[in-house]
């Protein structure tokens, strides 16, 4: 079974910068859909960006525009969220997820197969 597994996460300053990434347990599975979402303590999970393999074409929750970047390393198979600018309001629980579908503009938990356990990610102000 295919299991990603997250690493980056730790405490920074507010206006400072991480960056995750994201490594499937096995080299190849059937995902061309891959995104990270965030749950902060008390709050539901939500979609942060999405980004296709296939044409690379990227998606972000407007609370992140211009902050986060989706990105992968196809060679290796490595998936990344360079977070930039960091504020309080980022600190969150983040989780890669992969799914195969027509088209990855979705935030839908639920239409995701491949979850990671988790990366804490804590911005103090």
């Amino acid at each position: 079974q295919v299991q990603l597994r997250e690493s980056g996460g730790g405490s920074v300053q507010a206006g400072g910068s991480l960056r995750l990434s994201c490594e499937p347990s096995v080299h190849t599975y059937s995902g061309n859909c891959v995104a990270w979402f965030r749950q902060a303590p008390g709050k539901e999970r939500e979609g942060v960006a999405t980004l296709s393999i296939g044409d690379g074409s990227t998606y972000y929750v407007d609370s992140v525009k211009g902050r986060f970047t989706i990105s992968q390393d196809n060679a290796r198979n490595i998936m990344y969220l360079q977070m930039n600018m960091l504020r309080p309001e980022d600190t969150a629980m983040y989780y890669c997820a992969a799914r195969s579908g027509f088209s990855c503009r979705t935030f839908n938990s639920y239409l995701y197969d491949y979850w990671g356990q988790g990366t804490q990610v804590t911005v103090s102000a």
